[in-house]
């Protein structure tokens, strides 16, 4: 990492057009199971995942989210809707941060729950009117450490490059791995725990407004990991699919993390909300109360876990009331590998 900061300007995101409650998802699950032997339990589960809303880019009742569509159909429904939604957020990010498209040097996408050569870079460097020359990396199976990940990856640009200014977007139509064919109580869960949405971000050698400046990077994969939480493809889709062992991983990840930070303080944290014990188990290793994590819990609360977009959406809340000039601060994010991804460094003004 560079020993001057990468600044990341003010996130913007853009959510799914389809508000769904938590009690329509349980609705949705008493009507497709009926006679599911812990039908009580997957309701339970489900009410009790920390999600009130979240947002689809489909209605619940659509073939390609509650329905029965295969494979490729969902492939190409995600990728459609998740292009839109980045375009859309990039857009918001390059007017907030006052650059055109011509301006970037550089674009680092992710994106995981759909399918397309070329990737999501590709489409946005064209549809943004992007110089030909710019750099371009695109993530396409980070999954919810996509969008600090990413951020890592820009500020190495930067860094290798001063003076450039290079997109970060995170899109993720996670209503794609809902499926009537998984009836465990975990498959239940991921039926209420996930959102959709888009999220981007522009990360550069001098800041462009006030926000978070980056000082330092951690990645970490925990050895013998790999299969406690990934993805599965059949014929009717993406599944997700998760151990009790990978369920309680971030807990395993949090000494190695702790460690890197050493003795660093934090004053205001990013944490990827990917459950309520994620939330307050992290906030606990920073030493920090629930009010400090409640842009995260909020998150959750009022549109799920956004995948790889997580973390922009809640560094965009933080936005909304910052911090102190100076603090210092955290963002951690936890996913497939098992992977730790994470960042330190200050709020500037």
């Amino acid at each position: 990492m560079p020993d001057i900061p990468a600044y990341v300007s003010r996130p913007r995101t853009v959510l799914g057009a389809h508000k769904v409650t938590t009690d329509e998802i349980a609705d949705d699950i008493r009507a497709h199971h009926p006679d599911h032997p812990r039908l009580a339990a997957a309701v339970r589960a489900v009410h009790g995942c920390g999600v009130r809303t979240r947002h689809f880019t489909r209605p619940l009742t659509s073939e390609t989210v509650a329905g029965t569509g295969g494979v490729g159909e969902r492939a190409r429904a995600a990728f459609t809707d998740a292009l839109e939604l980045a375009h859309e957020a990039a857009q918001a990010a390059l007017t907030d941060a006052n650059l055109s498209a011509t301006d970037l040097d550089g674009i680092v996408t992710t994106h995981s729950t759909g399918w397309s050569v070329p990737n999501l870079d590709v489409h946005l460097m064209t549809r943004l009117g992007m110089r030909p020359g710019a750099r371009a990396l695109a993530h396409t199976t980070l999954a919810c450490t996509g969008g600090t990940k990413s951020l890592i990856r820009a500020a190495d640009m930067v860094a290798a490059r001063p003076g450039s200014a290079v997109l970060v977007v995170a899109a993720e139509v996670i209503s794609a791995v809902y499926h009537h064919s998984d009836t465990g109580i975990d498959a239940m869960i991921y039926k209420a725990l996930f959102g959709d949405s888009a999220g981007a971000a522009v990360v550069s050698g001098e800041p462009l407004g006030p926000g978070f400046a980056i000082g330092d990077s951690f990645e970490h994969v925990l050895p013998g990991t790999m299969q406690h939480l990934g993805g599965r493809i059949t014929p009717d889709g993406l599944h997700f699919d998760a151990t009790k062992e990978g369920r309680a991983a971030s807990r395993e990840a949090l000494p190695a993390f702790t460690d890197w930070l050493g003795g660093r303080r934090t004053d205001f944290a990013v944490i990827h909300p990917g459950s309520p014990r994620i939330i307050s188990d992290t906030a606990a290793a920073l030493r920090l109360d629930e009010r400090a994590a409640r842009h995260s819990t909020d998150t959750l609360t009022d549109e799920g876990n956004l995948g790889g977009v997580s973390v922009l959406r809640v560094l965009e809340r933080t936005h909304d009331e910052p911090p102190e000039p100076g603090a210092r601060g955290t963002m951690v994010a936890y996913g497939p590998g098992f992977a730790t991804a994470a960042l330190h460094g200050h709020w500037h003004a």
